[in-house]
């Protein structure tokens, strides 16, 4: 199995050689204002199974968080588009935005979380766990 993905201009490829291990949302704003909207979708998979296929992406450390810890958040570098994100709890983990996969249709969130800096109007789907911080 293999999945792929890519930024807005074509520029960063990636492959996914296995499916991913998690998928949610999270709601914090520094996620909303990375995404320039009311959330980030992401799945995350294991190093081991995340390769680059094309182009290099940028790196922002954001030490700006609600957790107070320092995400390191991959775009690319011509268009902007938000890559992947790696976070110090899970240093074995890159969490892929969903968005830029070429194929979303498998994308099913397991959980919302930083659901206490959610968007007012965004209505969350019963039966998907919903933390008010990170777990």
């Amino acid at each position: 199995m293999s999945l792929t993905g890519q930024c807005l201009c074509g520029h960063i490829k990636y492959e996914l050689a296995a499916a991913p291990a998690m998928s949610g949302v999270c709601h914090c704003k520094n996620c909303q204002r990375q995404a320039g909207s009311a959330f980030s979708t992401i799945a995350g998979v294991a190093n081991a199974d995340f390769n680059m296929t094309g182009g290099e992406p940028k790196l922002y450390q954001d030490g700006e968080t609600q957790s107070g810890n320092t995400v390191e958040r991959y775009f690319c570098g011509n268009c902007g588009s938000p890559i992947y994100s790696v976070v110090p709890g899970s240093p074995d983990m890159k969490y892929v935005k969903t968005g830029t996969l070429d194929d979303t249709s498998e994308f099913k969130p397991q959980f919302h979380v930083w659901c206490d800096t959610k968007q007012d109007w965004v209505d969350l789907q019963d039966g998907v766990p919903q933390m008010a911080t990170q777990s």
